[in-house]
């Protein structure tokens, strides 16, 4: 019920290894990394100067955390799909997932970070071109992951040639694909298609509404919105000055920031919704911020 998001800025192996301990000896059930490849603090094309704080690579990061862990589960929350090929990815999972012993889920998102493409050389379609690619990526992706033998596509973006996916650890349990975003006319329309698990950053009133958008959208092409779970990103972070809490959820009372009792009400009200994992990112990222919420906030649920 209760994941993490990891901070790859600013960040060590062995601090990283320390909150995985106590993850992985408590209540929580899954940890995820980003995937930018510098900190993504700032939405624009300026060159800025937090861009030379170093910032672990995601992938590269999760396939470690696989190593050095038994039971969470792993994931990246999200993946920009504009930064690899999307069968290089679904190599990728499946590789992890077969050292993890059946541990990944594939997060994947159109991409978003304009300075980060710049940098690093990659093409920034518009939203329209990402939106196409996002949902041709996952009809690939699924393709692959649901295939027994060789598969071939041909896509406007990307084409396979009687490719294989092997090793696999799944077999019968393919690896689940999360869609992040709340796109509603294309992001959760390739949800509905093609996707197991919805992730979003929302309030208990947009996560109504964003359900109902996804219930129509698996009404049109046929699909059980029941085969999809809902997972939310938003802040979980324990503050007891009512005051310093109110000032850091700012107009967003739902903002699950504040006292214990208000953390586990907060929870409370989206899990009311169907949302059955949660996803934070944990700052600051030390074990004690971790063994906290553990004991005074999960322990209500778990």
């Amino acid at each position: 019920m209760f994941g993490s998001q990891l901070v790859n800025e600013n960040a060590t192996w062995e601090g990283i290894k320390a909150v995985l301990e106590v993850m992985e000896a408590g209540r929580w059930t899954s940890v995820y990394a980003y995937d930018h490849f510098i900190p993504p603090l700032h939405r624009t094309a300026e060159i800025m100067e937090h861009e030379l704080h170093p910032t672990l690579e995601g992938w590269s990061l999760l396939a470690s955390v696989a190593a050095v862990t038994e039971t969470l589960g792993l994931g990246i929350l999200v993946s920009g799909n504009t930064y690899r090929n999307p069968a290089l990815l679904a190599k990728m999972a499946t590789t992890i997932d077969v050292v993890s012993g059946g541990r990944v889920t594939l997060g994947i998102g159109a991409g978003w970070n304009i300075r980060e493409h710049e940098a690093y050389g990659w093409d920034f379609p518009s939203m329209r071109e990402r939106s196409d690619r996002l949902e041709e990526a996952c009809a690939l992706i699924r393709r692959l992951f649901h295939s027994e033998g060789r598969v071939d596509f041909d896509g406007r973006y990307y084409r396979l040639r009687q490719a294989a996916l092997a090793p696999r650890q799944g077999g019968d349990h393919p690896i689940p694909i999360m869609v992040g975003g709340t796109g509603e006319k294309r992001t959760l329309k390739t949800l509905a298609m093609y996707g197991d698990i919805m992730n979003v950053i929302a309030s208990p009133e947009q996560v109504r509404h964003l359900t109902g958008v996804l219930e129509r959208h698996c009404e049109a092409v046929g699909r059980d919105p029941n085969e999809i779970t809902k997972t939310l990103h938003v802040p979980i972070r324990i503050v007891r000055d009512e005051n310093e809490a109110r000032e850091a959820r700012g107009p967003n009372d739902w903002a699950m920031i504040g006292s214990p009792q208000y953390v586990i009400d907060r929870i409370a009200d989206f899990a009311a919704l169907g949302i059955s994992e949660f996803t934070p990112q944990i700052r600051p990222q030390k074990p004690e911020t971790y063994q906290e919420l553990d004991e005074e906030v999960l322990s209500a649920f778990v």
